[in-house]
Formats: structure tokens, C-alpha cells, sequence
């Protein structure tokens, strides 16, 4: 089992892929703090300390992580949409992805820039949990969605609590689709 120590954050890096150099540069310059960003959120120590405690409650045991990669730039998925993460669950392997420079422009104007930072590293956490969640639950997305929304939702009333931020954050991660394509 995960130790109080926190063990998970070791394992947390940022990873380029250097086939992507073809971008705009101001559109390295954004991935590149975006992805910055999310290890800051992901290695924040009230959410590192959330994660043992929800890996310890589903005996996820910490050396079933091998990695957590942060990618800089984004991908989409099968449908079209971006992809948040992926794990796989043979290398105990994880990847978090960024949204694309467009979709965090459309949010910006809609949502504000503070709610976009708001949004991105919630978004992050909400995919950490998600893929640690597929180490137990292989085969079963359905049971790792509902988990992923019960323990993100058990995370924010603690981390937001008697602020309106942690219904809205919940709502702008689990059930806006409608930005997805913009």
C-alpha cells in the first residue's frame, strides 16, 4: 500500500514528445506552461494525500504506478475528442494530456482566464484518478467513471469546501460536452 509519505509525486514527470516541434512556437510556449501547470496540481500535497488515502480505501498498491507521464501536447481520441489520459495497465504506465490551445481560448472568453486554471488542474486530477482507478478496474469503465466521479467529487468538498467553485468545477469536467468541440 501507498505510504503517507506521498510516494505517488515521484513518479510524476513531464514528458515532450519532439515530434511536435512543427507547432507555432507561441503554441510550444503554451503546452509547455500548461504542462508545468498540471504537475504543480497533480503534486500538490492536500491531493497527493487524497490519493493515498482513495488508493490505500481500493488497495491500489503504489508500485502497480510505474509513471505518471504529463505529455505537452494533446491527442485525440477515437471520436474525435481530446483524451484526457490513458493508462496502461500491463506497464502501470499513465499519461495525462493537455486540452488544445483552442479549446482553452474558446473556455477563456466564456469562463474567464482564473477559471481555466481552475478548470485544467481539476481536469488533471480528475484523469489521475480516473487512470489510477483502471489499475483495479481493467476491463470496467463503467465502475471506474463512477468511482472517478464519487472520489473527485469526495476530493473537491474537501478542498472546496463552502464555495460555490466545487459544484461548477464538477459540472465544467463531468458534464459540459458541449466545449469538447470547440
Amino acid at each position: 500500500m501507498l505510504k503517507q509519505t506521498c510516494v505517488l509525486s515521484s513518479k510524476i514527470k513531464i514528458v515532450a514528445e519532439p515530434d511536435k516541434a512543427a507547432l507555432p512556437e507561441r503554441h510550444v510556449w503554451f503546452y509547455t506552461k500548461y504542462s508545468c501547470f498540471t504537475l504543480r496540481a497533480l503534486n500538490k500535497g492536500s491531493f497527493q494525500k487524497f490519493l493515498v488515502w482513495m488508493l490505500t480505501l481500493e488497495e491500489i498498491k503504489e508500485t502497480n504506478v510505474n509513471s505518471v507521464d504529463i505529455k505537452v501536447f494533446p491527442i485525440q481520441g477515437e471520436k474525435g475528442h481530446s483524451v484526457a489520459g490513458k493508462c496502461d495497465t500491463n506497464r502501470g504506465k499513465i499519461r495525462i494530456y493537455p486540452k488544445t490551445v483552442k479549446f482553452c481560448t474558446t473556455f477563456s472568453k466564456a469562463f474567464g482566464r482564473n477559471i481555466l486554471f481552475t478548470y485544467a488542474g481539476n481536469r488533471a486530477r480528475a484523469a489521475l484518478i480516473h487512470e489510477l482507478l483502471h489499475l483495479k478496474y481493467t476491463d470496467n469503465e463503467a465502475k471506474v467513471r463512477e468511482l472517478t466521479k464519487h472520489y473527485y467529487a469526495t476530493y473537491t468538498k474537501k478542498q472546496f469546501a463552502n464555495k460555490p467553485v466545487a459544484a461548477s468545477m464538477y459540472n465544467l469536467i463531468f458534464d459540459a460536452k458541449y466545449l469538447e468541440g470547440k
